[in-house]
């Protein structure tokens, strides 16, 4: 009990903060357990969401497995990516696991280098003998959190909507990492209502909470009453904007119905911390392998919308039990769910271009071609 209370303290405590132009990693070398490393994403520790929530997996993997883990941060993940997973790898880690999406292409020509070492990638495909992808259905849960928007914000007995409908959603950078979320979203808001108006935007920030307020602010002007934020701690902004405006947010990977209760409508869950136990758990009993995916959807629980604890009680039940029944449709293989990260560039390049029900209707007459 002693030894797995320290492992717990140490994975809370010792943060490897990786300076501009300088990695500092603890050595793994002469740990005796299974050794674990995070690398975390744009935005930081602290953003109660992509990060928060990887970290919290990490942590329950120190406190129930034996393993020893290290989170490492960087103050420029990008740019620093092939000294962080050249480091972490050199220092002996068994698995390094890196949330970076922009770590696909530099994972892809270092992993080689080091065989020995088991690497995973969240949201990302690399192919390599020693890579495990880490991959979330995130157009699915989107699409749930879209259809409650379209239900939502022209509902007549709720404070916080106008009779317009009009919703809008805020990525935090252009990448098919982020816009799986934003044209999932898309397509359950096009599918309620065809004439719905989504305005689509994004911060190029992931730790700009200021911004985030400022574009919610915006999209609110233009009379959307239910924003969804996929912008890591520049979302928290957009929280803030709902509350003090009283009009609705949607959180993303985390439960976020706290942060602004009564304003925060849902959020939709992309269970980073389940799937960084699991693959932790899976590789430190040697039942994983490099070379595969790991697909987290509805089914799963990988992906999904909260209990909405606080706003369960004004939203009219029967908008409730139409999102429920989008989902079992979807999991049933009766409602198919347009994945943007697998259509060639001219086919997304049809709703990119005209991100509307309109664009989207021209993508699906595409593809049924």
């Amino acid at each position: 009990m002693k030894h797995t209370i320290h492992k717990l303290l140490a994975a809370c405590l010792a943060v490897a903060l990786i300076a501009t132009g300088s990695a500092l990693v603890p050595s793994a070398q002469a740990q005796d357990d299974y050794s674990v490393a995070l690398i975390i994403a744009q935005g930081g520790l602290g953003d109660r969401s992509y990060n928060d929530s990887a970290f919290a997996g990490l942590t329950l993997a120190a406190a129930e497995l034996d393993v020893n883990v290290v989170p490492i941060e960087s103050s420029d993940p990008v740019g620093e990516a092939e000294q962080l997973l050249r480091t972490a790898a050199e220092s002996g880690f068994d698995l390094v696991i890196t949330l970076e999406f922009s770590h696909i292409e530099p994972l892809g020509r270092i992993a080689p280098d080091y065989p020995d070492t088991l690497f995973a990638i969240v949201n990302a495909i690399v192919e390599q003998p020693n890579v495990v992808s880490i991959m979330f259905d995130e157009h699915t849960g989107s699409y749930l959190a879209g259809a409650l928007s379209a239900l939502v914000t022209t509902a007549p007995d709720l404070d916080q909507v106008n009779p317009e409908a009009v919703i809008g959603a805020i990525g935090g950078v252009a990448s098919s990492g982020i816009d799986v979320f934003l044209y999932g979203y898309l397509q359950g808001a096009c599918d309620i209502n065809p004439d719905i108006q989504v305005l689509l935007a994004y911060a190029n920030d992931f730790g700009d909470p200021t911004k985030g307020r400022e574009m919610a602010l915006a999209m609110y002007e233009q009379n959307a009453d239910v924003v969804f934020q996929v912008a890591g701690g520049t979302g928290a902004g957009v929280i803030e904007a709902a509350k003090d405006e009283n009009f609705f947010a949607i959180g993303v990977d985390s439960d976020q119905d706290y942060l602004a209760p009564g304003n925060v409508l849902t959020s939709m869950l992309k269970r980073v911390d389940v799937a960084v136990y699991d693959t932790i758990e899976r590789a430190a009993s040697g039942e994983l392998e490099g070379g595969t995916v790991l697909q987290y959807g509805l089914e799963e629980d990988g992906v999904g919308l909260t209990e909405m604890t606080y706003t369960r009680h004004i939203i009219p039940s029967e908008f409730v039990d139409q999102v429920d029944e989008l989902r079992t449709q979807i999991e049933d293989g009766e409602l198919e769910v347009i994945d943007i990260r697998v259509l060639e560039a001219e086919q997304f390049a049809i709703v990119s271009e005209n991100p509307t029900c309109a664009g989207l209707e021209e993508l699906r007459a595409a593809l049924a071609e």
